[in-house]
């Protein structure tokens, strides 16, 4: 089942169930991928649909930590939920050690040695990682295990 008929179903339930936050973050997300269709002029592969979820949940982090740093608990509970809501979309998330088994094989097989190959490690990291993990830990960890040899 696509993205698209998943996202209908759950709109149909969440009318039925009235549960208004739901239907608010699916219309929104449902919208996003219809117009990201429109753009590409096709239907959109799994990675697409994954990069379209990757970006709004990027966004809602992104609106969380500055609603966070900006002491407005009411609308970062707000962001948390939907969040919640869209997490249900995504594939399952990757544990940070499976992660890092992942950039250690990847600087293996690049062949990397300084922080100055970290573009080789994560053109390698990124695709495997898309939508499992979040980027800036994964750059991050690239950053730290490429200064640490």
């Amino acid at each position: 089942m696509s993205l698209l008929e998943t996202l209908n179903a759950d709109m149909k339930q969440a009318m039925k169930d009235k549960n208004k936050e739901a239907l608010s973050v699916i219309r929104m997300v449902k919208s996003t991928v219809m117009n990201e269709q429109i753009n590409l002029g096709h239907d959109l592969t799994e990675e697409e649909e994954l990069t379209v979820l990757s970006r709004e949940v990027k966004q809602r982090h992104e609106s969380l930590s500055e609603f966070e740093k900006g002491g407005r608990d009411d609308l970062a509970a707000g962001i948390k939920s939907e969040l919640a809501i869209l997490a249900k979309y995504l594939p399952a998330q990757l544990s940070e050690d499976e992660v890092i088994t992942i950039i250690k094989a990847a600087i293996s097989k690049t062949g990397a040695a300084t922080p100055k190959d970290m573009g080789k490690v994560m053109g390698v990291v990124t695709p495997q990682v898309k939508g499992k993990a979040d980027g800036k830990f994964v750059a991050n960890q690239v950053k730290s295990l490429l200064a640490g040899q």
